[in-house]
This record gives structure tokens, sequence and C-alpha cells, in this order.
């Protein structure tokens, strides 16, 4: 029975390597995938997935236009597809999570999908709540704050590694601009001592 997953976690955590290995492990059975990714996020290169422990695979991309049922249906018009994996899908649209899950209801795909649960002012990304309201199963992929505490939110720092308070909700960066913290490290950083 298909279904829409949604993994998330913060940075840093290993999202994109389980979704290669997935993945890898489809192709090895012989099993042909569609792999998606954030057209903006091209810190890999254009269209590529890739994992901070070095692995990497070619990946078609999707912006806020990018009508995802349709981009489904014309990959199993081509031939079979066994699942669907969505990288970077916090910066899917609410409109786009709602295309995701009719491909599952109505082409029968399973759609795996990856993201971050909150930015960097604590606020759920519109793709990732989303995802939160309509998947069918939500796992979170775990990593650590520097005190050992499991991370649950991520701040993200200026060129001088000041904590900024504001900005843009999107901004495309590694660990050079964010770092996962445990709630209270995170609110001592961002000057919360309420």
């Amino acid at each position: 029975m298909a279904k829409l997953y949604f993994h998330y976690s913060t940075m840093n955590a290993g999202k994109s390597t389980i979704l290669l290995q997935a993945a890898h492990n489809y192709h090895e059975g012989g099993m042909q995938t569609l792999l998606l990714t954030a057209r903006l996020d091209d810190r890999a290169g254009k269209g590529r997935i890739a994992s901070r422990i070095g692995i990497g695979a070619e990946a078609d991309t999707f912006d806020d236009t990018t009508n995802m049922f349709e981009k489904v249906k014309n990959r199993l018009d081509t031939g079979p597809c066994a699942c669907v994996f969505v990288d970077e899908a916090q910066f899917l649209t609410k409109a786009q999570v709602w295309q995701l899950a009719r491909a599952v209801d109505d082409l029968k795909v399973p759609v795996m999908c990856y993201g971050l649960r909150v930015d960097f002012r604590g606020d759920l990304f519109p793709g990732s709540a989303a995802l939160l309201a309509l998947a069918d199963e939500m796992r979170e992929v775990r990593t650590i704050c520097h005190c050992g505490k499991k991370a649950t939110m991520v701040v993200r720092k200026d060129g001088q590694g000041q904590v900024l308070r504001d900005g843009a909700q999107v901004q495309i960066g590694g660990n050079e601009t964010y770092v996962s913290l445990c709630r209270r490290h995170w609110r001592a950083a961002m000057g919360d001592d309420t």
C-alpha cells in the first residue's frame, strides 16, 4: 500500500544520506525510482542530491511552480517507478504536498519526503507544516547538540559567527551558516531567557 512519508529533522542529521541509501536499495532490487530536489538548493550542483559523507545522485528538480502530481504522473508514463524520493521537502508548497498526497492515493506510488521541520527562528516551513498534517507516516531523523542532547532546532550565523534572529526564512547554507542545537541551547543563543 502506497503511503506519503515525512522524514524530518534539523540540519546535519543525515536525511540525504538516508534518502540515497533507500534509493540505492530499490535500485539494487532492480526497481526504478524518481529522485527530486529543490531547484534553489544547488550546493551539490544543479539537480544533484548529495550527503556530507560524500555520496550523491542525480535528481530532477522542483520549484514552487512545479505541479508535483504531473511530474510523478509523467515519470510513471515512461515506465515503472517503485518510489518517489523528495529531498529538501521543506521547500514544497502546501499545494505541492497535496499534489504528492494525490499521487500516493491515485497513482499508488509511495512518496518519501526528507526535510527540515523548523527554520532558524523556530517556525515551521510551509512544506513541513503540510507534511506534518498530511503524511501517513512520520519519522524523526535524530542528531545531537554539542551538549549531547537531541538537537531539534537550528541557529543561523552570519559571516562573523554571530547568531541571527531575523531574516528571510530561506537562505541556502551548510555548516558555515547553520548549527543544530537542543531547544535549551537554541533559546540561549537566540537570547530567549523567558
